[in-house]
């Protein structure tokens, strides 16, 4: 059958996205070609287990059915026509490429369907959750199969428009960095009230590894998980007073995911 299933760019989401379709037997390395001049680890993994290393778009197989799009955004304008001329009219196009709105996707691949999507990185580890868009009149059954590809990384959501896939890309897509940066800022608060800094990272990175656990385990809110560790009085107390005042993390947080939002919403236009 050859190769039915493209990857064009394989860095670390498009490589996270290939992982999780190996890992999880949905699809034979041999079944996949790879268009990137600098493939990624994972990409680099699934060549030497048969997939195809293309050299440029002619190369193209014609057996292709499948694309996931995970270029730079930058890099679209110069490959998208001639994406166009060698791909068939039945080809199922996945875009996870953060700005580029279904509305452009569908002006250029106007005989094939369409569905954007944003992942996460934690799909990396079959632990992400991608939400994603696509025209209301797109076929149910292609509807399936491009949800089954995307559940392969983890939990998958749709919504109804392109500017919800911006809030999301606010949200869930940039939001491993907003826990990584808050790991950080944690580990650096502990070297400042006298821990080494070895055992401030150390504490800083278990407790949110193990925070995260346990509410993936409970069905409690996270408003319920967070009373539940807050004695009125005590420690804990003493320290959400800093963060939940009018010019706290909520606050904070607001205006991060607002200027992420924004700039996706710039991106797309």
């Amino acid at each position: 059958m050859g190769q039915t299933h493209l990857i064009v760019g394989a860095g670390n989401m498009g490589g996270a996205l290939l992982s999780s379709w190996l890992k999880s037997s949905l699809i034979n390395p041999k079944n996949v070609a790879i268009l990137d001049p600098s493939p990624g680890v994972e990409a680099v993994y699934a060549i030497e287990r048969g997939a195809k290393h293309l050299g440029s778009v002619e190369d193209i197989p014609k057996n292709i059915n499948t694309v996931l799009l995970s270029i730079k955004p930058q890099l679209f304008p110069e490959i998208r026509r001639q994406l166009v001329d060698v791909l068939n009219d039945d080809t199922l196009i996945l875009s996870i490429m953060a700005g580029v709105s279904l509305k452009a996707l569908d002006a250029t691949f106007r005989k094939t369907d369409v569905v954007r999507a944003m992942p996460n990185m934690p799909a990396a580890i079959g632990q992400g959750i991608t939400a994603y868009v696509a025209n209301a009149t797109m076929d149910k059954t292609v509807i399936k199969r491009a949800e089954a590809l995307l559940a392969a990384s983890g939990k998958v959501i749709r919504v109804d428009t392109d500017d919800q896939i911006n809030a999301v890309t606010a949200v869930s897509g940039s939001g491993p960095a907003y826990l990584f940066h808050l790991c950080e800022t944690l580990a650096n608060a502990g070297k400042a009230v006298g821990l080494s800094p070895e055992t401030a990272a150390k504490l800083a990175r278990e407790t949110i590894i193990g925070a995260s656990a346990l509410m993936a385990d409970s069905d409690k809110s996270p408003t319920d998980l967070r009373e539940a560790v807050t004695s009125p009085g005590g420690t804990t107390q003493a320290a959400l007073d800093v963060l939940m005042d009018n010019e706290g993390q909520e606050q904070l947080m607001r205006k991060a995911v607002k200027a992420a939002f924004e700039r996706a919403r710039e991106l797309s236009n």
